[in-house]
């Protein structure tokens, strides 16, 4: 029933997002009916594969290709709304001129001009979505006695497109860098783990000197959380559910600490526990692993000197950081939150709903602690 009360909304908001598309962008063109015709006929198929999409992801199984093409629309809408937004704007400049041929290059020139800046960032954002890049931190800790190199990553989202290749070439960039130690800030998986249990136990190939730690991100809870944190054990991953452990040799290295998800409170179990997570921690620097970076307001006197979240990917779609925002206190990058605690935010090494990323490219962390 909450799958089908879902569904229903956000294929609602998506049609009234196409209705404004229609009405105020497609519509105002300057080009002959006809051709105006086609592209609503576009708009009503790309609404209809929203739909198909959210079939096929959460109740039938279809080959990669079809999902590829299915996993698009949501996108394609959001990026057309944007276009629509600032064509709204702009469309009145040609009103400026009193030259009547002035103004109808003018206005035929941004209609063009439009149609390709639509066309374009989509085929843009659709390519960025393809490769994780490795963004390159250094990140001051006071009182660590050596440094370390953490890879960090986050919100891959395994399942549709995120498949066994996706994650073999992950693991391949990952072992790579030869860091010292891995983890992963929640959101990994996204389906039943029953179906991609091979793209899963690719990350048991994951390599590093102190092994791959992990923690839940609200997904988690979505597919069976009670599951997932046993197979992931299973493969010789480290989970922590609001507990630490030593990183390093002894009073050389750094406490890794890592808790539950804050949806966690909304599940009823499994919810985040700064103090119990910090039990018996020693005398030395704490990185702490929570998924959402709004879990830092929580904070309060805990001696944390890093924390490393996901999450926001970024925003993932340029200009929806925007409203990322509104949710959450950091979005990206490394932040100093106060005299003595730092933050980074992975941008996510996979990404969620339309294969797209615009203004926020994917990324793998290799974090260099000193």
């Amino acid at each position: 029933m909450r799958f089908i009360i879902f569904t229903t909304i956000f294929i609602g908001v998506m049609g009234l997002l196409t209705l404004f598309i229609s009405k105020r962008f497609i519509n105002k063109l300057h080009l002959s009916k006809r051709i105006k015709r086609y592209l609503n006929i576009f708009l009503l198929v790309n609404l209809l594969g929203v739909a198909a999409y959210m079939c096929s992801r959460y109740i039938i199984s279809v080959p990669n290709e079809i999902y590829f093409l299915l996993s698009l629309p949501i996108g394609v809408i959001f990026l057309l709304f944007c276009t629509t937004v600032i064509y709204e704007i702009i469309s009145h400049f040609p009103k400026i001129s009193k030259n009547q041929n002035r103004r109808d290059f003018l206005k035929k020139s941004i209609d063009l001009g439009s149609l390709a800046f639509a066309t374009s960032i989509t085929a843009k954002a659709t390519y960025n979505a393809k490769e994780s890049y490795v963004e390159k931190i250094d990140v001051k800790i006071n009182n660590l006695k050596k440094p370390y190199s953490i890879v960090q990553i986050s919100d891959v989202h395994i399942g549709g497109l995120i498949d066994h290749d996706f994650i073999k070439n992950i693991v391949y960039k990952v072992n790579k860098l030869n860091a010292d130690v891995v983890v992963i800030t929640g959101d990994l998986i996204d389906t039943n783990i029953n179906y991609v249990k091979d793209a899963i136990d690719e990350l048991k190939n994951l390599k590093s000197k102190y092994g791959t730690h992990f923690i839940v991100g609200n997904h988690e809870y979505f597919h069976h959380i009670d599951k997932i944190i046993p197979y992931m054990k299973s493969l010789g991953i480290r989970v922590l559910e609001n507990e630490n452990v030593y990183i390093g040799s002894d009073n050389e290295g750094f406490n890794l600490a890592g808790v539950y998800d804050i949806f966690g409170y909304r599940y009823g179990k499994f919810e985040p526990d700064i103090n119990k997570a910090l039990t018996n921690v020693k005398d030395s620097p704490t990185i702490l692993l929570a998924h959402q970076p709004k879990y830092i307001l929580e904070l309060d006197n805990q001696n944390i000197d890093l924390v490393l979240s996901g999450h926001t990917h970024g925003g993932q779609i340029v200009p929806f950081n925007l409203l990322v925002r509104l949710a959450q206190p950091y979005i990206k990058g490394l932040h100093k939150h106060n005299e003595k605690t730092q933050i980074y935010v992975n941008k996510g090494t996979g990404f969620w709903g339309p294969p797209m990323r615009l203004g926020a490219s994917a990324e793998i962390s290799y974090i260099q602690i000193s």
